[in-house]
């Protein structure tokens, strides 16, 4: 059995262990900013594939504890590094430190990567590496002296999806995005609208959701170029995901004031191959309606700290508020916001609220309607 830790997003862990679990991965543990869990060599495939909340997979090969340096490069180069990075790979190394010991970063990968190079450099035969090959991302946690190392098998975060090729100002995570419409109960039976839809996506993420299409069928992942591995995990992984796809008619709309984002999120949606699912229309906000007994709401309206003057979010909170109010109570709704006065500017108390970041960009998500 292999080991994972999956990070992801502040708030998000629930969300990432349910996903997991339902992938049939075992001992999952769900922590602040990430999740652990065990299985096999083809879940590195199967997790990449399916996640839709976490921000990556690693391969955890050694945890221990270390309160010095020494402690630390002994527990870095006990690992057998060689089975996974050839003579010729390039092996960066990253991470981070929290309330440890040893919290200068630079120095713990500085101590990582000697460990490391010195149990290659004997395994090869070489005085020094050449680093000239397939690149091998190690990434090291140290969470009160204790410390996970591993492989990143995902390469960039899986909240690149590989559909938005273009976007627009201060754009939505995809990881994000998804974990949003979860939280509202969507399975894809009632109709979703998101009215301020930027690049598309919210709805996207929504009609992914509702196909029960996996968000990694059209990207590629760090862990496909290791010789390690069996070529075969990753298209069983892609053919059981496709298996598992949902048909039927979904009624996704997304609406936006600016013409260009329009057409970016209906370039968008046709890169993740949801075009036929999703409908995107120039719209005013604040002049928002919607037809029907029920639905969901989700929308990420901008931020005054981001695209708009404070006040000037502030109006636009209220307008949009007036707007929404019009809806039957049977609707589900969830808008993100960093601003602290949002309740208020949109006229009413939140039925409840979650806190998530947005980036570095502390947010709620304020829930009203039916929940």
């Amino acid at each position: 059995m292999l080991d994972f830790v999956i990070p992801c997003l502040l708030g998000l862990e629930k969300l990432v262990g349910d996903e997991v679990k339902r992938l049939g991965l075992s001992d999952v543990r769900v922590e602040n900013g990430r999740v652990l869990c065990r299985g096999a060599e083809a879940d590195i495939a199967r997790l990449n594939v399916n996640l839709r909340c976490g921000a990556r997979v690693l391969l955890v090969l050694n945890s221990f504890r270390a309160a010095d340096f020494e402690a630390l490069f002994q527990g870095a180069k006990s690992v057998a590094w060689e089975d996974w990075i050839g003579r010729d790979d390039e092996f960066p190394v990253t991470g981070y430190s929290i309330s440890s010991t040893l919290h200068s970063v630079p120095a713990c990968q500085s101590i990582v990567k000697k460990a490391v190079a010195d149990r290659l450099g004997a395994k090869y035969g070489l005085e020094t590496l050449p680093e000239t090959g397939k690149r091998r991302q190690i990434r090291f946690s140290i969470m009160k002296d204790e410390v996970l190392l591993g492989l990143d098998t995902s390469g960039e975060g899986l909240y690149k999806r590989g559909y938005r090729a273009v976007g627009v100002a201060a754009p939505l995570r995809e990881t994000l995005a998804a974990a949003m419409v979860l939280l509202t109960r969507y399975r894809g039976r009632d109709p979703l609208c998101d009215p301020f839809c930027g690049s598309g996506t919210v709805a996207i993420e929504a009609a992914l959701i509702a196909k029960n299409r996996a968000p990694g069928l059209n990207r590629s992942f760090a862990a496909q170029s290791w010789d390690c591995l069996d070529k075969a995990i990753w298209l069983d992984a892609a053919e059981e995901a496709m298996d598992r796809e949902f048909r039927g008619d979904y009624e996704i709309w997304g609406g936006d004031i600016d013409p260009e984002a329009v057409e970016i999120a209906r370039h968008n949606a046709a890169l993740a191959e949801v075009d036929d699912t999703v409908r995107f229309e120039v719209a005013d906000a604040t002049r928002f309606h919607w037809g029907g007994q029920y639905g969901r709401l989700v929308t990420n309206p901008p931020y005054g700290e981001r695209l708009l003057e404070r006040r000037e979010a502030e109006q636009l909170y209220r307008a949009f508020g007036k707007a929404a109010d019009k809806l039957p109570d049977t609707w589900r709704i969830a808008v993100l916001s960093s601003h602290t006065e949002f309740e208020r500017c949109f006229g009413r108390p939140a039925v409840k609220k979650r806190k998530l970041y947005n980036g570095m960009i502390k947010c709620d998500l304020f829930f009203y309607g039916k929940q």
